[in-house]
């Protein structure tokens, strides 16, 4: 069974700074995590990408948060980090993070994607 779990939303303040992390863990079986992503949905938005990290280890951010938010994971840990600085009130979302993970190995190895439960964000202008 596969879990990601999030924390750090909240409420802050425009300016202000918030870092959001997810623990992946998975019990019964090996696993390798090969991509991490974070993603958003604002009221009435659909779900859209803000930052990832490639199987290949390339970070890639959408514009509107390039220069604010950081993206970073530590696999020994099985954890993923968005550092989100300079904060605006259209940031204000429910976060999710996204992880894709290979369980098993050899001839029984089976990969998807997975999803946190989703944090809520609020940016108060």
């Amino acid at each position: 069974q596969v879990q990601l779990v999030e924390s750090g939303g909240g409420l802050v303040q425009a300016g202000g700074s918030l870092t959001l992390s997810c623990k992946v863990s998975v019990s019964g079986s090996v696993f390798h995590i090969d991509a991490v992503a974070w993603y958003r949905q604002g009221p009435g938005q659909q779900r859209e990408i803000v930052a990832e990290i490639t199987q290949r280890g390339t970070t890639i951010y959408t514009p509107s948060v390039k220069g604010r938010f950081t993206i970073s994971k530590d696999y020994a840990a099985n954890t993923m980090t968005l550092q989100m600085n300079n904060l605006k009130a259209e940031d204000t979302a429910v976060y999710f993070c996204n992880a894709r993970i290979t369980t098993g190995w050899g001839r029984t190895a089976a990969v998807d994607n997975y999803w946190g439960q989703g944090t809520q964000v609020t940016v108060s202008s």
